[in-house]
């Protein structure tokens, strides 16, 4: 059974669930779009005998603050948040697990405070340095990622609420296994994302970021060169890969080792984007073997 935490972090108050006993190694638990931090219980119930697992409500998100303004979800501000919650443990340098845009929030974290993070690992996310090369290039992974746009535009929350969230629904699914979301999950679901100023504060984070997305067949030429030595992560790296991602394909971590000389790869047949739900148990198990 999750236990319900509350964080004051700089005047704002960030709600997580936690699993295991207090005085197990703590693990941050981080998640992504459209998600919130419930969708890590199956993988935290396989792991609470071992550790610690904390998983917040990142910023417009679920019962954390979901304020106004995309100004609000820049990702040096999402970043600091969760910099805020591991030193407010007292427990650092500690291991950070992230999701899709959890995994953002990671590589931030083991980027910019690399003091607070001891192993990284991430399930279907991408460093900035190659996902921005894989989006200009206007290939495969830039016609996979024309919804970023799409949400970028005004209004797009209203549009994902309509119909009981039929249309995030279907952003959701993309061509990809959701038999998991049904039944009391979706409606658990449907609870968070009809919190006042959720779906805003939700897709501010794409607004807020500087990623560019090239037009298929249409690269962009002018985007100055990353530079691996400012965006290394020196922490050891775990990247589990769902092989049937539609959403983020296998290009957009071509040349990762580039920015991480410890990187372990670990690919899960049979799932996707969502293998966190698809296959908890063997996603507690890759964790559990490195950490």
């Amino acid at each position: 059974m999750a236990e319900a935490l509350w964080f004051d972090l700089e005047g704002e108050r960030f709600h997580a669930l936690a699993w295991g006993a207090q005085g197990l190694p703590p693990v941050l638990f981080l998640h992504g779009f459209p998600e919130y931090s419930g969708a890590w219980a199956e993988v935290a119930e396989a792991l609470q005998t071992h550790y610690r697992c904390i998983a917040p409500d990142q910023r417009g998100y679920g019962q954390s603050p979901a304020p106004l303004g995309i100004e609000h979800y820049a990702p040096s501000r999402l970043v600091a948040d969760m910099a805020r919650l591991i030193e407010a443990l007292g427990q650092g340098p500690i291991a950070v697990v992230g999701h899709d845009w959890g995994a953002a929030i990671a590589y931030g974290l083991a980027i910019l405070r690399p003091e607070l993070v001891a192993k990284l690992v991430v399930l279907n996310g991408v460093h900035p340095g190659p996902f921005q090369r894989a989006l200009a290039a206007g290939g495969a992974q830039s016609e996979a990622s024309q919804y970023i746009d799409w949400l970028r535009r005004d209004g797009s929350e209203d549009l994902l609420a309509a119909d009981s969230f039929a249309k995030l629904r279907a952003l959701f699914s993309a061509n990809m296994d959701m038999a998991w979301l049904s039944g009391d999950r979706l409606e658990a679901y449907r609870t968070e994302w009809s919190r006042p100023g959720r779906l805003q504060g939700m897709v501010n984070w794409y607004r807020a970021s500087p990623v560019q997305v090239a037009k298929p067949g249409q690269p962009i030429r002018d985007l100055p060169a990353p530079n691996p030595s400012r965006m290394r992560i020196a922490c050891p790296h775990l990247l589990i890969w769902g092989e049937g991602d539609r959403a983020l394909l296998p290009e957009a971590a071509d040349d990762l080792e580039d920015y991480v000389p410890d990187l372990t790869r670990l690919s899960i047949p049979g799932t996707d984007h969502w293998l966190l739900h698809q296959a908890p148990d063997r996603v507690a198990a890759a964790i559990k073997a490195f950490l």
